[in-house]
């Protein structure tokens, strides 16, 4: 018979692969489309229905799957911030696994200590439809950002996923203005 120490590994084990992210979803995004519908919570507590919550306004989403995907949302929330691109951004870590749900309050209160209270409200963390985000926007290269340009009505006018270039952030500011 087993002992609880084996039953407790097992199961840990189990766990662990069950939550291990797919990191190989091509693109499905289409330009026109409406974005699929994902429930996310800002860092504030609001939970945010994506994109119904953003309808009226032209919005640019920020999609990172990996810690290290902050360092690309960076890069274009300070071309964004210098060339004063009048767009509403929001960054939307998208995690998928059920490992990651189960310690969500933790993973969340990490980024709350990193992020200025004032900007919380525009961190929206998406854990339940984290895969079904991923599978959409596609996987590939973790590491670069999403970014999603939605019209009023939430259908997607531009989407780029190659990492932070001055050409692509010229796209998102000629189409935010014209």
């Amino acid at each position: 018979m087993k002992t609880l120490r084996q039953v407790l590994s097992i199961a840990v084990l189990a766990l662990a692969i069950s939550a291990c992210a797919n990191y190989n979803y091509p693109s499905q995004v289409q330009l026109g489309e409406t974005l699929p519908e994902a429930k996310g919570q800002s860092l504030e507590g609001e939970i945010v229905i994506i994109p119904k919550d953003f309808a009226g306004e032209m919005t640019l989403l920020l999609f990172g799957y990996k810690q290290d995907s902050q360092f690309d949302i960076d890069r274009w929330l300070i071309g964004l911030d210098m060339t004063e691109t009048p767009v509403n951004v929001y960054e939307i870590p998208t995690i998928q696994g059920m490992a990651p749900r189960m310690f969500s309050g933790f993973i969340d209160e990490g980024m709350r200590k990193g992020i200025p209270k004032e900007l919380w409200k525009g961190v929206i963390t998406v854990y339940e439809d984290g895969d079904q985000i991923q599978r959409y926007t596609g996987n590939q290269n973790p590491n670069n950002a999403r970014v999603m340009l939605l019209d009023a009505e939430g259908k997607i006018l531009y989407f780029y996923d190659r990492g932070f270039s001055v050409d692509a952030l010229k796209a998102v500011r000629n189409l935010v203005k014209s």
